[in-house]
């Protein structure tokens, strides 16, 4: 009899899972923006820049059940979460608010959003972001591939330019 860990049973859901994240950060974003009247700085625009695609991307690929989309979906979340925390640490650390490089009409450092003192806007992209990492990898792993870029969607496993 064989233990089924948690990941294996996670494993068939990631995709949609990591699309759930992306597409709530995404409407969420827009519900700050658009209805609450929460005007985006520099920052905020960029991680929007990475969230956004994820959305799109991850929805199809989770219709299709397309696996290849991970490495791509990985990649996108990483750097947004960077950015994420970035912009978080300016926020909280009152020694890098010299190093904020955002001009324009809201500083970075603002915090309209702050739910019990730590929970802000980069905080929630930063848990978005670090869900779709999460969820992209556990389908590499799943997968076989160990964080190498998948083989174009070939149902057979092999690679580009290798004879079947």
């Amino acid at each position: 009899m064989s233990v089924v860990t948690w990941q294996e049973r996670l494993q068939p859901y990631a995709l949609y899972l990591a699309w759930l994240f992306s597409l709530v950060a995404t409407l969420g974003s827009l519900y700050l923006s658009e209805v609450a009247g929460f005007v985006p700085c520099v920052l905020c625009w960029f991680q929007r820049i990475f969230m956004y695609p994820l959305a799109v991307m991850l929805g199809i690929a989770a219709y299709r059940g397309d696996e290849g989309v991970a490495p791509y979906s990985l990649t996108l979340a990483g750097i947004g979460g960077s950015i994420s925390i970035y912009h978080y640490l300016l926020q909280k650390v009152p020694a890098l608010h010299d190093a904020a490089m955002c001009s324009g009409g809201v500083p970075c450092t603002d915090d309209p959003l702050n739910w019990l003192g730590f929970v802000t806007v980069p905080f929630l992209a930063l848990i978005a972001f670090a869900a779709v990492v999460f969820f992209s990898w556990t389908v590499l792993r799943a997968a076989g591939r160990g964080g190498v870029a998948p083989t174009a969607g070939r149902k057979d496993g092999a690679a580009r330019g290798q004879a079947r």
